[in-house]
């Protein structure tokens, strides 16, 4: 019997690394210890983490979700989306997905690094710094909640870091252009200036442009982009970076929140990961391609939008924008499928990772063959091949490219019979530019 048991034990301990493992892929949760700096509900923020104990790299990821510009707009907020105002019913855990998963073979490069996520509960894209008041209100303390997240993972292994990669999408990727450079003062401030720290900014890089047709700025989603972000910071009382405010007159801060306005300023290495056609930037410039034909009219609106991204992306040093109609990819889990000029993004971060590693070290070019700039040329929404798959919102049916193309107009198939050719060839022939 003995033995019986001894052998059961031996098989108990065996299988346990293979179920620690598992729990090891999940985030838990931990809630700041310093309750001052809350939620827009007054309940305290906090962050999940998975530690590497072998790694001295950090990926700290800032969470997206729109925002909210006035009291009513925020109560309805609150109403029916109260996870992104309140910790109150946070799960305990969170499994990351993309660059956050801990699988080699979804996440090659960042699968080991220490991975970080930090709820979006704000409401103010990061930005704000003010408490929740005596006589009611809401608390808008986006800016403040990041810096007390890197003060407690300090005590957590952040002092050995190497480096620290602050990611984020959507309102979370305009975070991260407003935060970088905060983030690496305080940890030089705090006695760590070998802390190497970058950003990567995901589906965050908006344009202030004019929308196809003008609406009233009713709600969040249907108020002009410039108009929106100049009620939220006033409301919010929202910090922008000291380089960009000085460009501006006082009360014109909101201009800051615009990546191709701040990005000049900025002094950390940043990659900016942005669809020429971003799915949040149509929605509040009311252009609507799923559901029905599209107007001629749309359709210019569509193509110059595309160009003007394109144009505003130039002097990034590190870039991959698909033409694709979309929204947020990094934390997707086909994130690795998307290609620019036959690059995939995974690919390109690598590049970007050794090229600030061989600068730091001996200024030496960039490397042949790995690059960090990747732009899609073609001219229309869903013309590279690659790009993931649309749902038609009245429908709910899958599109590819292709027919995503035709439901556009296009008759791909018959664009491709000309040239004799197959149309995800075709397709592939005008995403690289040839």
């Amino acid at each position: 019997m003995d033995s019986f048991m001894a052998q059961i034990k031996s098989l108990a301990q065996s299988l346990y690394p293979c179920s620690a493992q598992k729990l090891e892929h999940d985030m838990r949760l931990h809630l700041l210890h310093n309750t001052s700096v809350t939620c827009n509900d007054g309940s305290p923020a906090g962050f999940y983490l998975k530690e590497s104990k072998g790694s001295r790299r950090w990926l700290v990821f800032l969470e997206g979700g729109w925002y909210c510009i006035s009291r009513e707009n925020c109560d309805t907020r609150y109403r029916t989306m109260r996870s992104f105002m309140s910790s109150r019913d946070w799960p305990r855990s969170k499994t990351g997905s993309g660059i956050l998963s801990s699988q080699p073979e979804e996440n090659p490069h960042w699968w080991n690094a220490n991975m970080v996520f930090i709820p979006y509960c704000s409401s103010d894209v990061w930005s704000g710094a003010t408490p929740k008041s005596e006589k009611g209100g809401f608390a808008f303390m986006g800016a403040l909640i990041i810096q007390e997240v890197v003060k407690e993972l300090l005590r957590k292994g952040l002092e050995n870091a190497k480096v620290l990669l602050l990611a984020g999408s959507s309102a979370g990727g305009t975070g991260v252009l407003l935060n970088v450079d905060r983030v690496a003062e305080q940890l030089e401030e705090l006695g760590y200036p070998g802390i190497q720290v970058r950003g990567l900014s995901d589906s965050g890089w908006f344009l202030d442009n004019k929308q196809y047709r003008r609406t009233e700025c009713i709600d969040t989603i249907t108020c002009p982009p410039t108009e929106a972000i100049r009620r939220g910071v006033r409301f919010w009382s929202g910090m922008v970076p000291e380089r960009c405010r000085r460009q501006y007159p006082e009360g014109e801060e909101w201009h800051c929140f615009f990546g191709y306005k701040l990005y000049p300023t900025l002094h950390s290495p940043v990659f900016v990961v942005q669809w020429l056609f971003d799915e949040a930037q149509l929605t509040v410039d009311n252009v609507h391609l799923t559901g029905q034909r599209v107007q001629e009219g749309q359709w210019i609106y569509i193509q110059d939008l595309g160009r003007e991204l394109r144009n505003t992306l130039k002097d990034v040093t590190a870039t991959f924008a698909a033409a694709c109609l979309s929204h947020e990819l990094i934390t997707q889990s086909h994130w690795m499928d998307i290609q620019v000029k036959g690059t995939s993004l995974p690919r390109a971060l690598h590049c970007w990772d050794r090229s600030l590693h061989d600068s730091n070290k001996n200024g030496r070019a960039p490397l042949k063959g790995c690059p960090t700039h990747l732009v899609d040329s073609c001219p229309w929404p869903h013309c590279n091949p690659s790009c993931p798959t649309i749902r038609d919102q009245f429908t709910g049916q899958e599109m590819n490219a292709v027919q995503f193309l035709m439901h556009l107009g296009f008759d791909v198939q018959k664009m491709a019979q000309q040239q004799g050719m197959e149309p995800n060839k075709l397709l592939g022939m005008l995403s690289s530019g040839s």
